[in-house]
């Protein structure tokens, strides 16, 4: 055994530096956490997020929750290329403690996977809209109805329809507090804007993916939900699913007057500029058009699609989802985490922030526009995009865009009944 006098005091001191700083460096290698005295008792959150319009809100609710929870800190990845980026970090077991993601096919597809924790026995879920909960549910990949488990809380939703310009409304001698309830209603104004020398519409078709708007706004009246499950079990087609609803997207277009082959960011602007009468989008361009011009007076409304007012149902997604990871290893502070954002005062905030619609049973919207669709919300008129349950693989937006364009709805449908082939014969359930 060495003397303790072959190793002064100082020495000794500087050997125990040398180790502890070695320990730390091997626990960052493996992963590890707590080194150091300014991390001892302190959690650190993977907080992924993938909204970038979004990304000053989300910081501003993370650094209040930072302040109450001193012992949790929080580092936000925001991410360009979601999908992408997730999917990644799944295969690399690098799952995030707490995650937003579009309410779309993709978040169904990897909550049938497993990696996303089951918030369905939740109490919180009590809080919910009904209506907002089972489009989440829904989304969840399989056609087992037992497995369509809520892996995910709905923090935001949006709707589909269309956005109008009340003093346009009230120039023609319409009252835009009772935009119309049935698809004859609706033809007759557009008719009423063309015989006053207005455009009616505003198309933005250039961008394929604003056709797949009024697609979604139509479907959700026009087509169960239950029926995607249906086409995926090979008992019905496109020509059955969706023949009607193109055919009204056709003729929905041919009532404009000006060119609708415009950009998203032209056809925006154009109408901000009050040059149509509506542009037929959904609650998410609301912001945009405020941007050009934030004195316009706005409306929102949902697109009938029949003649029976009773029938109609309000196209409305869960716009971004909330969820953490199953096997995170920091459960109850990344609970903690959601339970705070989940929250009314945060949901409002984010509401406002994005013209968007909170998900609890006491709707609130972010935009007073939005008020004309709060009956759907309150009797549970709902339903989930439609293009939400067709794999990102398959150019919708494209085709609808030569669909549109053309007036050849057949040609589409056989485009997308091809794809659809193509696709479910490679998946397996």
């Amino acid at each position: 055994m060495l003397s303790d006098s072959l190793y002064p005091t100082s020495r000794l001191k500087r050997l125990g530096v040398r180790v502890a700083a070695t320990v730390c460096a091997l626990a960052v290698g493996f992963g590890l956490a707590g080194c150091g005295s300014s991390t001892a008792g302190t959690v650190t959150l993977d907080f992924f997020q993938f909204k970038s319009e979004a990304a000053d809100t989300f910081k501003a609710i993370v650094q209040d929750f930072e302040k109450q929870n001193p012992t949790i800190k929080v580092n936000i990845n925001n991410s360009a290329n979601a999908q992408t980026d997730l999917r990644t970090r799944f295969v690399k077991n690098r799952v995030p403690d707490v995650i937003t993601f579009n309410g779309d096919i993709s978040f169904g597809m990897f909550a049938a996977s497993g990696v996303f924790y089951d918030f369905t026995d939740e109490p919180i879920v009590d809080t919910l809209n009904p209506g907002m909960v089972n489009i989440a549910k829904n989304l969840v990949q399989t056609t087992d109805p037992a497995k369509k488990r809520l892996y995910g809380l709905p923090f935001a939703g949006n709707a589909s329809g269309y956005i109008y310009n009340k003093d346009l409304f009230k120039q023609v001698g319409l009252d835009p507090e009772n935009p119309p309830t049935t698809w004859s209603e609706f033809t007759d104004m557009l008719n009423t804007f063309k015989a006053a020398g207005i455009n009616p519409l505003q198309g933005s078709v250039a961008d394929a993916w604003t056709t797949q708007a009024p697609l979604a706004s139509l479907a959700g009246t026009l087509v169960p939900e239950t029926k995607y499950t249906e086409l995926k079990q090979g008992k019905t087609t496109f020509q059955d699913l969706w023949k009607t609803t193109v055919e009204k997207e056709a003729e929905l277009f041919t009532y404009s007057t000006e060119d609708t082959g415009v950009t998203y960011q032209q056809g925006t602007q154009s109408f901000a500029q009050g040059k149509a009468a509506i542009i037929p989008l959904g609650t998410y361009a609301i912001p945009q058009i405020l941007l050009i011009n934030k004195d316009i007076n706005l409306g929102f409304a949902q697109m009938p699609a029949t003649d029976d007012a009773s029938e109609q149902i309000l196209t409305a997604g869960d716009d971004a989802m909330l969820t953490i990871g199953a096997n995170t290893k920091h459960k109850a502070e990344a609970m903690k985490l959601v339970e705070f954002m989940m929250q009314k005062e945060q949901l409002d905030s984010y509401a406002d922030a994005q013209s968007a619609i909170t998900p609890l049973k006491d709707t609130y919207f972010g935009n007073e526009a939005l008020e004309t669709v709060r009956p759907f919300f309150e009797e549970n008129r709902l339903a989930d995009f439609c293009d939400h349950y067709i794999p990102s693989s398959i150019n919708i937006g494209g085709y609808l865009q030569t669909m549109v364009t053309s007036g050849n709805t057949d040609r589409f449908l056989n485009q997308m009944q091809t794809e659809w082939d193509k696709v479910q014969a490679r998946t397996f359930e």
